[in-house]
């Protein structure tokens, strides 16, 4: 399905490329009303290169930039920490007031009941929306040292004109040394509508949509990051039928493409969603059945698919059990506080089996 590079004649499994942000989490609070905070590091890129390292023991790594000061130095700490290196940050010199160069900063409330999640950024001007293509050698990357997978996004190619470049010129080196890429489309409402020019912005989604193995999102995020548009409408939140047409649809555009995904979420309340996906992969189309979920932080689910489903590509499980380790590593990385999942492969299988929620002794 995927033509994947040895894993002998790599140094990474995988690579991902986008912003680390600091993430300021006020618990079972408001922002508003905050006295503290605890204090997590996250991306919508990164999360997956975490999630792959952390629960499945892979070797990953990220490229970023952060600003040389602190607050850089705590957000490098805690990817180390997580099992992602750190060999391949860009560290920008900072002026001491953040006027040049500042590290992007997420407040973002987990939600509870009838209060919905609120994420609040704080990322104007970061180190990481001002990366170049220049920046990093990409041959010596993905050749030099050897890459199996790059994972990119929309979150990342959206914060300035730079990084859209930067993230073409990855996918291209990648592409030319046999690197899979995925990229997931991750629409972020904040950032386009303060984007300087959505139509330009688009134009580059449609030309990375192009040149990558395994597409990412449902069918809002096509229209609003791509400009493609279904007739159809979802029956409900969980409704998989229009991003099935959507597919169809898009074969003969995308035809680089091997592996179209997409979460299937039902936010029922901020607690209670229902939570599956559905896959097309080589023309072959796998779901794993909605079900009912407890969310405690919703913050990385998305992201948590993502790595569960890499990881099963990445290892050969078959297509529908790479789907079901998706969905269990999602559902897992909502049960715990952060961006990222509190757990490991064990578990995982235990959820995609069906496993209950039984006391483990």
């Amino acid at each position: 399905m995927l033509n994947l590079r040895s894993a002998a004649d790599c140094r990474w499994d995988a690579v991902a490329l986008g912003e680390v942000m600091l993430r300021l989490d006020p618990g079972e609070g408001r922002i508003r009303s905050a006295r503290s905070f605890q204090v997590w590091e996250g991306g919508g890129e990164y999360n997956v290169a975490r999630g792959l390292a952390s629960t499945f023991g892979m070797r990953t790594a990220v490229v970023t930039a952060l600003p040389r000061n602190a607050m850089g130095e705590l957000c490098a700490a805690m990817i180390r920490e997580g099992g992602v290196d750190a060999g391949h940050v860009v560290w920008r010199e900072a002026d001491g007031i953040g006027r040049n160069t500042r590290m992007g900063l997420n407040f973002t409330e987990r939600g509870f009941g009838s209060r919905p999640a609120l994420g609040v950024s704080d990322r104007a001007n970061s180190a990481a929306s001002q990366m170049r293509p220049d920046e990093i050698d990409w041959d010596a990357l993905f050749g030099g040292e050897g890459v199996r997978w790059l994972h990119t996004g929309g979150i990342f190619a959206a914060l300035s004109q730079t990084t859209a470049e930067t993230t073409l010129a990855a996918i291209r080196s990648a592409k030319r040394h046999g690197v899979v890429v995925s990229y997931d489309l991750n629409h972020r409402a904040s950032l386009w509508s303060s984007h300087p020019d959505p139509d330009a912005a688009r134009r580059v989604n449609r030309e990375i949509a192009g040149l990558v193995d395994v597409l990412v999102g449902d069918e809002y995020a096509y229209a609003a990051c791509l400009g493609i548009e279904t007739p159809d409408r979802r029956a409900d939140p969980a409704d998989a039928a229009p991003f099935d047409a959507l597919v169809a649809s898009l074969t003969g555009e995308l035809p680089n493409v091997g592996v179209f995904a997409a979460t299937l979420r039902d936010p029922v309340s901020a607690s209670i969603n229902h939570w599956g996906a559905v896959m097309w992969a080589d023309g072959e189309r796998y779901v794993t059945p909605v079900r009912e979920i407890a969310i405690l932080d919703r913050v990385g689910g998305g992201d948590g698919f993502v790595a569960g489903l890499a990881h099963g590509l990445m290892t050969a499980l078959g297509p529908q059990t790479a789907l079901d380790h998706g969905v269990a590593h999602g559902a897992l990385a909502m049960t715990t506080p952060g961006d990222n999942a509190m757990t490991d492969l064990d578990e995982v299988r235990a959820l995609a089996s069906g496993a209950g929620g039984a006391a483990r002794r």
